[in-house]
């Protein structure tokens, strides 16, 4: 790696982090980082997915008092998480970089219209939340399985399709909803992780930097969602998303 590189990774790492504690999105940032480096779209795929789990893990240690309190609850949001990335995982090594690459634009594309229109999906599923409705936790779980499963496929967007499903059955209460959501992104991404490692995708030196630079981006990030409006952000991720898609879909 040449030391342009190096600092793109770090740049690219602590704003991913940053961006994932806060609503989501931050596999857009260190996934196109990975590609300019050099690595083929599966092998940053990978990279990315390994590099920013501890990212989650320190969200996740930023919001322990939400976790210790509503631990039970999220119980089986945990298990489908495990369950989904393992899949989603394990599809993405089948497939390989053959399989992979001509998807990239389409999922980017996906995703960045995920956060576009996240405040309409939101508004979409909150009427579910009103009143108790014996189909909404199970319309919450089926969602969240979908979600688990393209998150160890890819990640990007998970996030918002993640509140949308807690938004079901959680109302209003964000940082409940969001605490969830980084838990899960954390559970998704070990075992995706873990499957990718094994399977000989990941360049470590490229992973290493990001990771450690993602990690002080996820703690400090919780702080930042606590002030920063998730408007802001949802735009820089949305711009970042249709700016990557045009240059894939060109390339």
């Amino acid at each position: 790696m040449t030391l342009l590189d190096i600092i793109v990774l770090a740049v690219a790492g602590f704003a991913a982090g940053t961006i994932n504690a806060i609503a989501g999105g931050g596999t857009f940032i260190s996934f196109a980082a990975l590609v300019f480096t050099g690595l083929n779209t599966l092998e940053a795929n990978a990279t990315s997915a390994v590099a920013l789990t501890p990212a989650n893990l320190a969200s996740v240690a930023a919001y322990r008092s939400e976790v210790r309190t509503h631990f039970r609850e999220m119980i089986p949001f945990m298990v489908i998480g495990l369950f989904g990335g393992g899949i989603g995982a394990l599809l993405l090594i089948w497939l390989g970089d053959g399989g992979f690459r001509p998807l990239v634009p389409w999922l980017l594309l996906v995703a960045t219209l995920l956060f576009a229109f996240s405040t309409n999906i939101r508004r979409f599923t909150e009427p579910w939340s009103k009143g108790d409705r014996p189909g909404a936790r199970i319309a919450a779980y089926v969602l969240m399985s979908v979600v688990a499963i393209y998150g160890g496929f890819f990640g990007a967007g998970i996030g918002i399709m993640m509140l949308a499903a807690l938004s079901i059955i959680e109302g209003g209460d964000y940082h409940k909803a969001n605490s969830v959501k980084i838990l899960v992104a954390f559970l998704i991404q070990v075992v995706s992780a873990a499957l990718l490692i094994a399977g000989g995708l990941v360049h470590w030196p490229h992973a290493v930097i990001t990771m450690l630079a993602s990690a002080a981006g996820g703690y400090l990030g919780v702080g930042v969602a606590r002030r920063v409006p998730e408007k802001a952000i949802r735009a820089t991720v949305v711009t970042v998303g249709a700016v990557l898609t045009v240059i894939f879909f060109l390339k």
